[in-house]
């Protein structure tokens, strides 16, 4: 009997193998039913981490040619979700991109350069010199950078990530389906756009512009009140995965969050999300038929013997049998279902 949970968690490893999810501490499988609370990361996670260009506002003399020249010339050094949006843009304009000098990137800073004899750099909006700010246009919802030439305002990039189409409904189904009490959306990312895909998704309890200490501190927290389940995807998530009852890492953006994640889903979709948690339920169901129930029948046989109903070498064998039947039903984890996933997601 002691060798049919072991059996139902490889059993349970290898079901999510085979559905592109896999187990680095098995032990998250037993935890991963009983969260409570649910922190998802924002790009990439509940959107497509694609963010596309959709308009950009320049300052009175610089065109937008020239605006897309200059950033994509910086951002072709960049690993910054948006330095692929503002590189495709100048590919798609046939734009000719400037060789660049003295480039760097500190953390909270933005990304900076030289191009020619302009210094060049690319920011937030709270990082826009005080002389400049009169002339940002107002916050909208989305993603934006800010363009910096000479120190003076350059041009606007806006951006927007689409929601992934199930986040909506796998959002809406964590109460009902999976007793989730609650659902936060954390991210570092400005207010406007956290709030907008909140909003989108049907999140209620948004935090933005958090760093990723803030964010470990934030799922710590949590974490002492019920266990907490957090899904990411950015090498900045691997802190605050390492904080919650289980990490999850969402696709495979980064070999530092893999590393420090309980289970990574290879792909990048919520369903598999919803799967893995059904997966750590039916292995936790299993298991547990197999041990209560074993014992329970070896009690049974045990009291049956007492009273002198059952010899030895009968008791021997039924004990064997009692035995087998446990391992059996714990094979039954590795066995196809077709109750993996809830309808819709």
């Amino acid at each position: 009997m002691l060798l049919a949970i072991p059996v139902a968690i490889i059993g349970a490893i290898s079901v999510a193998a085979s559905r592109a999810i896999i187990i680095k501490n098995p032990g998250m499988l037993e935890r991963i039913d009983s969260c409570r609370t649910v922190i998802f990361d924002k790009t990439g996670t509940l959107t497509y981490g694609k963010p596309s260009l959709t308009e950009t506002l320049c300052a009175p003399g610089v065109t937008r040619d020239r605006a897309i020249r200059m950033a994509a010339s910086l951002e072709q050094y960049s690993k910054h979700p948006l330095a692929a949006s503002i590189l495709d843009a100048a590919q798609q304009r046939n734009i000719e991109l400037a060789a660049v000098s003295e480039i760097s990137e500190r953390p909270g800073a933005g990304l900076s350069g030289t191009i020619g004899s302009e210094m060049v750099q690319i920011t937030g909006r709270k990082k826009v010199p005080a002389a400049a700010t009169a002339m940002l246009p107002p916050v909208a919802p989305g993603m934006e950078c800010i363009l910096m030439l000479d120190g003076k305002y350059g041009a606007t990039f806006r951006f927007r990530d689409a929601p992934r189409q199930e986040s909506r409904f796998f959002i809406s189904h964590l109460g009902p389906k999976h007793k989730v009490s609650r659902v936060i959306l954390l991210s570092g990312d400005r207010e406007a756009e956290v709030r907008y895909l909140a909003g989108q998704v049907g999140i209620t309890e948004a935090l933005f512009g958090k760093s990723p200490e803030e964010k470990v501190a934030i799922v710590r927290q949590e974490a002492k009140r019920a266990p907490t389940l957090f899904v990411g995807d950015g090498i900045n998530d691997a802190p605050a995965m390492q904080a919650a009852t289980v990490g999850i890492a969402f696709g495979q953006n980064s070999d530092v969050t893999a590393e420090a994640a309980d289970a990574v889903v290879l792909e990048a979709s919520l369903r598999k999300v919803d799967e893995l948690i059904h997966i750590g339920r039916r292995m936790r169901r299993i298991a547990l038929q197999s041990a209560v129930g074993g014992m329970g029948l070896s009690m049974v046989g045990m009291l049956l013997a007492a009273a002198g109903y059952l010899p030895p070498v009968a008791g021997a064998v039924a004990q064997e049998l009692i035995d087998v039947a446990a391992v059996l039903n714990a094979v039954r984890v590795a066995l196809p279902s077709n109750d993996l996933r809830d309808e819709g997601v």
